[in-house]
């Protein structure tokens, strides 16, 4: 009689077991401690790449003296404005700047880039407000996450959690602890991966994400072999059910 009561005992912590493996998968930053404060250092900025759409409007007191460095199309009919052009970075880094020419930008900050053209604007307009906006930063997301797609991002930077969070999370198949991020470098892929698991993760070079980078989330060893029903539930249940089974044998002996 013991002998078998040792082996429903038995079977009850392999259970518990399975569970705290699938636990450990799946919690992100592990090794945080309560209450750790984790200053952020991250030096990241957006900088522009090649065949990125960019948004600059210029302003000044008078918008007569600003209205040629504005770029429209269409007109106004009905109350509805016309629509202003966006520049796109062509292969060689530059934009084509109305009345200014050619800037070469790419490589640079908004911020960067703000300040370049207020010196190339100097000799014509003063004290002009600039607005810098990237129109097609987007970041996609696929994998093993709830929602895969390409998001766009309507500031200019996102971590790698925001671009996560758009995406639903990643699912119970996912790896928490190989991320893969693909970024492009005007034509130069670099593959890094994080590890989600790790507190270290807000330090990596690519915890913030640049325009058009890929995060590739890999599915675990269940996801792998899994089509339906994630493996680790399918233990779960051939355990219950062998529980449930030799319950069943002792009490009716």
């Amino acid at each position: 009689m013991n002998s078998k009561f040792k082996l429903v005992y038995l079977l009850l912590m392999a259970l518990i077991i399975a569970s705290c493996g699938s636990k450990k998968e799946v919690v992100y930053f592990q090794d945080a401690n309560q209450f750790e404060t984790l200053v952020d250092d991250n030096s990241f900025t957006t900088k522009f790449k090649v065949d990125d759409l960019v948004s600059i409007h210029i302003s000044t007191l008078d918008p007569e003296a600003s209205a040629p460095f504005n770029l429209f199309r269409g007109a106004e009919e009905g109350g509805i404005r016309a629509e202003q052009v966006n520049y796109l970075v062509d292969k060689n880094g530059e934009i084509d700047f109305p009345v200014v020419g050619k800037i070469k930008i790419v490589g640079l900050s908004p911020s960067e880039t703000r300040e370049l053209l207020r010196d190339k604007l100097s000799d014509y307009l003063k004290d002009p407000i600039i607005n810098i906006r990237i129109r097609n930063f987007t970041v996609t997301v696929l994998g093993s996450v709830n929602r895969p797609g390409t998001y766009q991002v309507n500031g200019e930077q996102i971590s790698i959690l925001e671009a996560l969070g758009l995406a639903g999370d990643i699912n119970i198949k996912g790896r928490r602890d190989n991320i893969m991020v693909i970024r492009d470098f005007n034509g130069t892929k670099v593959y890094n991966r994080v590890d989600l698991n790790k507190k270290d993760a807000l330090k990596s070079p690519v915890y913030y994400l640049t325009q058009n980078d890929v995060i590739y989330v890999e599915p675990n060893q269940s996801g792998k072999t899994a089509s339906n029903l994630d493996q680790r539930a399918s233990i779960a249940v051939s355990i219950i059910s062998v529980l449930v089974t030799s319950t069943v044998v002792l009490l009716t002996r």
